[in-house]
C-alpha cells in the first residue's frame, strides 16, 4: 500500500523540469540548444563539440553548469540566465495537479537544479503558483547540483527540512540517491522505471500518485 508509506511525511521535495510538468512538453530540448548556444559563445569552440561538452558535462559533474565553473571557470549568473530564456506558450495548467499537491499536509518546495526565477515562470505556466513554501535553485546551494549530497544538505539546512519526515519526488534517478540515504521516502516521477534501491516508489503520473495520498 502506497499511503501507509507517507503517513509520517509532514514535508514535501519537488523537482521541477519533468516531474511538475511532462516530458512531452519538451521544455529541457529548449534548454539544451541554450546550452549549447552559450557554450559556443564563452569557450570558443564549434557547436558539435559545445554540444558534446553539455552532454559530458552533464554526465560527470551533474550539471553542464558545474562542468562549466570547473573546467573552464565561467560566471553562473548569466550563463543561469540565458539558458532558461524558454518558450512556454505550449504549456496547460494542470488544474487536477494543483488540487492534490494544495491538500499535502505540511510543508511542500521546490528544489530544482535550474534557477528560481525560471522555477517561478514553470509554476505559473502550469497554473501551480502560490502552492509551494519555497523555491530553491541551484544558486541557493552555492551552484553545486544534485545529485551531490553537500547540495540537497544545504538546501534543506536552508529550509528546517527534517529528512526523517520528508519526501523527495524527482525524475533524475541520480538525484534520488543522497535523499534516499538521508532517510527520505524517494519517488521517481518517469515515463519508464528505474529499479535502483534507492528508489521506493515510481509513477508516470505524478497527479495520479498523490490522488493516491489522500
Amino acid at each position: 500500500m502506497v499511503k501507509p508509506a507517507f503517513a509520517h511525511v509532514t514535508q514535501w521535495v519537488f523537482d521541477l523540469d519533468n516531474t511538475l510538468y511532462p516530458p512531452h512538453m519538451r521544455l529541457f530540448d529548449q534548454i539544451e540548444v541554450l546550452m549549447t548556444d552559450y557554450v559556443v559563445q564563452a569557450i570558443g569552440v564549434d557547436r558539435a563539440e559545445a554540444d558534446r561538452l553539455r552532454s559530458l558535462y552533464w554526465r560527470q559533474y551533474g550539471t553542464t553548469l558545474a562542468g562549466l565553473m570547473a573546467e573552464h571557470d565561467l560566471d553562473p549568473d548569466p550563463y543561469l540566465y540565458a539558458v532558461h530564456q524558454v518558450d512556454m506558450s505550449h504549456m496547460d495548467p494542470d488544474a487536477e495537479l494543483a488540487d492534490h499537491i494544495r491538500t499535502l499536509p505540511g510543508r511542500r518546495i521546490v528544489y530544482t537544479n535550474g534557477s528560481a526565477p525560471y522555477a517561478e515562470r514553470v509554476l505559473a505556466a502550469r497554473g501551480l503558483s502560490g502552492l509551494f513554501d519555497a523555491i530553491y535553485g541551484v544558486e541557493h546551494a552555492g551552484y553545486l547540483p544534485k545529485p551531490e549530497k553537500a547540495a540537497f544538505q544545504a538546501i534543506f539546512a536552508q529550509d528546517g527540512i527534517d529528512p526523517a519526515k520528508a519526501a523527495m519526488f524527482e525524475d533524475d534517478p541520480r538525484n534520488l540517491a543522497a535523499p534516499h540515504a538521508m532517510g527520505m521516502r524517494t519517488v521517481h516521477v518517469a515515463p519508464e522505471p528505474h529499479q535502483a534501491e534507492h528508489i521506493h516508489h515510481h509513477t508516470d503520473d505524478l497527479a495520479a500518485f498523490l490522488a493516491r495520498l489522500k
